[in-house]
């Protein structure tokens, strides 16, 4: 059997141009056996321009004066992979992790920041869950912001706007019921569960983050994409802007284990990690 390594197509100056306006505007790479996905990704950006090839639309992105179309270049390639509910017990020992004895704050209510929320699936996940606990426990629910370098993504994620689906990938249908409204071949978020989210574009590569302190964040599934020099810039950034005891989380296959010194894995709240005790006292990262 012949391997995927060996059926990739062949990188093209195109694509070396397109791969290069993706790192220099979010920071992620496309691995050189993976460039088979700037052509997939950019097909439907080819024909609403009704182009035949990459090299034309390098023309006209060379071309370009209003920005408009290396936007759309980038939010075609970024990785916008997310669903409701995505590894449903990480989400679950967030909300276990703030209600517990020892959380920081105590009653207070808790701040959450969702970096690179894509089109919201991962907000509105942890603002259900916490709806649901505060209608049992009357806990105060988390304050959460949601951002995303895709304004388009944003944009999305604003309208609570989802098809059926991606509406079925992880979402019971009793929450669904519950949270959403049948629209025009649609399910759109209800007013009641957007307005629990603030939304906002940031780019994690080079723009200072939100203004802490969070208790906790979520930064899944994105620093798979950087290079190590940037993954330790943003490791700081976010250690700057947590609470001291507050919470990072990541994403499966990702870790701060050899990547910085600002993290240490928690020792109360397992796969999750919290500011070393040598960076707790950052400039930033107020009590």
């Amino acid at each position: 059997m012949i391997g995927a390594d060996r059926i990739q197509p062949k990188k093209t100056a195109a694509m070396g141009v397109l791969a290069g306006l993706l790192e220099a505007r979010t920071g992620q790479q496309i691995a050189a056996n993976r460039t088979w996905r700037i052509e997939t990704a950019l097909k439907p950006l080819l024909r609403a321009r009704q182009l035949d090839t990459l090299d034309a639309l390098v023309a006209d992105l060379l071309a370009d004066r209003t920005g408009s179309v290396s936007d759309a270049i980038v939010d075609a390639l970024l990785n916008q992979e997310t669903s409701f509910y995505r590894d449903t017990g990480v989400l679950e020992n967030i909300v276990a992790a703030l209600d517990a004895p020892d959380a920081p704050g105590g009653r207070r209510r808790p701040r959450i920041w969702s970096a690179a929320c894509s089109s919201g699936q991962e907000p509105l996940s942890l603002a259900m869950l916490f709806a649901e606990r505060a209608a049992q426990t009357g806990a105060p629910e988390p304050e959460i912001l949601a951002t995303d370098v895709s304004e388009t993504a944003i944009a999305r994620a604003r309208a609570g706007r989802y098809t059926q689906f991606e509406i079925q990938r992880g979402l019971p249908v009793r929450r669904m019921i519950t949270w959403f409204d049948a629209i025009d071949n649609e399910w759109v978020a209800k007013p009641d569960l957007v307005r629990r989210i603030s939304y906002r574009r940031h780019n994690l590569v080079g723009e200072a983050a939100p203004a802490g302190p969070f208790d906790v964040i979520l930064c899944r599934n994105v620093l798979i994409y950087l290079s190590p020099q940037l993954r330790q810039q943003i490791f700081l950034q976010l250690a700057r802007v947590l609470r001291p005891g507050g919470l990072l989380v990541l994403g499966a296959g990702e870790t701060v284990i050899g990547q910085s010194d600002a993290f240490m894995p928690s020792p109360r709240a397992k796969g999750f990690y919290e500011l070393a005790p040598a960076k707790r006292d950052l400039p930033s990262a107020a009590a």
